[in-house]
């Protein structure tokens, strides 16, 4: 039996979807807060089980039987992350998994700049003090979130950002997919994984280059100082702590965290992982 966490988000309802095309339905589980919100998992014969993060005693009920479990990241930021990644693996431990699967990033390390890959890698420690056989998923950037940052800079026709560096930026449906190969591969995956990533790592100005051929309009790349790009994102209404989180991501590009590639994911797809040329041109679709 395979559970996925967090089944009814993007990324975990994408994995789940993977696994039924390689996978007997009955030996899937679904480990959701809400299973009103599973029903069509359950329709398709995904056995549905209510954990909650926060429940270490309900989750390890939810993990009954589990020989794997994929712990998707919570969506949430510092010790809160940590505690719910936490009680997961507690939670694993007492329900007898065999193995623990986590989805970490390939910017992971202790002190990055950027929020997340700071927690990340505290969890991926935690894998590792556990005693449970485990596998840390280093997934590439989202390309969803790059989307999400330079939404209205495209718009506008000026993508304004603070100084970055090279990102391999990777779509979720294909890190979905390869996280299921790897819950069906014949072999184990040990500790962390390579870096899970597009074939090329690139900038906001090649970025800025690919959507103005896309669009067909002239979409120009523009430098300015970290205080002004984080004042001018709070004054439009991002919050706080968020605009300081994608801060950090610029930063953490500027060290070089997110410009590693890696032929893995290529590898588990069988297929070229999709480019942010291709991300770009289905979203303007």
């Amino acid at each position: 039996m395979i559970i996925v966490t967090g089944a009814t988000g993007q990324l975990g309802r994408a994995v789940v979807q993977n696994l039924l095309r390689r996978f007997p339905a009955d030996q899937i589980g679904a480990s959701v807060r809400d299973a009103d919100k599973a029903s069509g998992l359950a329709a398709q014969g995904v056995d549905v089980r209510v954990g909650d993060f926060a429940d270490a005693n309900g989750l390890a009920k939810a993990f009954a039987n589990a020989d794997q479990v994929l712990i998707v990241s919570a969506d949430k930021l510092g010790e809160e992350a940590l505690r719910l990644h936490r009680s997961a693996i507690q939670a694993a431990r007492r329900a007898g998994v065999r193995r623990v699967l986590y989805t970490s990033h390939m910017g992971a390390r202790v002190g990055s700049p950027f929020p997340p890959a700071d927690q990340h890698a505290g969890t991926e420690a935690e894998l590792a003090e556990s005693g449970l056989a485990y596998t840390a998923l280093r997934h590439g950037f989202y390309a969803e979130s790059c989307l999400q940052m330079i939404g209205d800079d495209l718009t506008s026709g000026e993508l304004r950002t603070p100084e970055d560096g090279p990102t391999s930026w990777t779509a979720r449906a294909d890190l979905a997919e390869g996280d299921a190969a790897i819950l069906v591969a014949d072999r184990d995956w040990n500790g962390t994984t390579p870096p899970l990533t597009a074939a090329t790592a690139i900038t906001m100005a090649e970025i800025a280059v690919i959507a103005s051929a896309v669009t067909g309009r002239e979409v120009r790349h523009t430098i300015i100082p970290d205080d002004e790009w984080r004042d001018a994102k709070v004054a439009a209404g991002m919050p706080s702590f968020y605009v300081d989180m994608l801060l950090g991501m610029f930063r953490a590009a500027r060290c070089g965290d997110f410009a590693a590639t890696d032929p893995t994911l290529e590898t588990l797809l069988g297929r070229p992982p999709r480019t942010m040329r291709d991300v770009l041109s289905a979203a303007i679709a």
